[in-house]
């Protein structure tokens, strides 16, 4: 497809149509360092559980770290989620400024 074509194309489209179609074809692109610290998030979720699991088995101030482990994995729990909400609008905002340049 042409430049011009292209230019035509995205005209008749809406911002939020164009940054949607965007954003699904080049998902992948911009997934690499969000990956990463999804799989790190993820791999210290796990971490802290296992620890704080063990940490059960003894009395006194072992298990209160266990306890402390398991409140740092629940708020890990909470990041996952927050990693990709960042992800998709870190992607959309890009395509959002891409569009308004094809506009102007």
């Amino acid at each position: 497809m042409s430049q011009e074509q292209q230019q035509a194309n995205a005209q008749t489209q809406s911002k939020q149509d164009y940054v949607d179609l965007k954003v699904g074809k080049h998902d992948l692109f911009f997934k690499k360092p969000y990956q990463i610290l999804y799989t790190l998030n993820d791999f210290l979720l796990g971490l802290w559980f296992l620890i704080g699991s063990i940490c059960f088995y003894f009395e006194g101030s072992v298990k209160t770290w266990g306890v402390t482990l398991f409140v740092v994995g629940s708020v890990q729990l909470l990041i996952r989620p927050s990693i990709r909400l960042a992800h998709r609008i870190h992607l959309k905002n890009y395509y959002r400024e891409e569009y308004e340049q094809q506009q102007k």
